[in-house]
């Protein structure tokens, strides 16, 4: 492919990204032009009425564009993304909060090979030194369980 430019100080990336943006605005175009009937179907006169008549075209263009990306481009994926965090639970605080202590307990015995009492007098100390409010949602947590 090439691509040529009057401004030859452009370097090689700025020319590929006007070039995409001009592209854009010639599909545009061309489709206002050739489906939607711009400048073909209107018959007005009046300067309001060459304005609302090109709005019209233009608001069809976007819900066509939108209905396109919504259906095919595979980068929107319609509503997956909504409906996979439906699916999904949130955890709250005191989930995560437990969820850690439990698996910095399990290094410290698998990797670091403390006994059983080290471990417990390492979580009791972290506890300890938790804000209150850290402290609380723990001990609620640890109750539930």
């Amino acid at each position: 492919m090439a691509l040529l430019t009057t401004d030859t100080e452009l370097p090689d990336e700025e020319v590929v990204r006007i070039y995409g943006k001009r592209w854009s605005i010639e599909v545009f175009f061309k489709m206002s032009k050739s489906y939607l009937k711009l400048a073909k179907e209107f018959q007005g006169r009046s300067y309001d009425s060459m304005v609302a008549s090109t709005a019209i075209v233009f608001i069809g263009y976007i819900m066509l564009s939108l209905e396109s990306r919504n259906g095919e481009d595979l980068r929107t994926i319609g509503q997956l993304f909504y409906i996979c965090c439906d699916e999904l639970k949130d955890i709250s605080l005191a989930e995560a909060l437990q969820k850690l202590l439990t698996l910095l307990e399990r290094f410290l015995g698998e990797q670091l090979q403390l006994a059983e009492q080290e471990i417990r007098r390492l979580i009791d100390y972290l506890i300890g030194n938790l804000p209150s409010f850290f402290k609380e949602r723990l001990a609620i947590c640890c109750c539930e369980s």
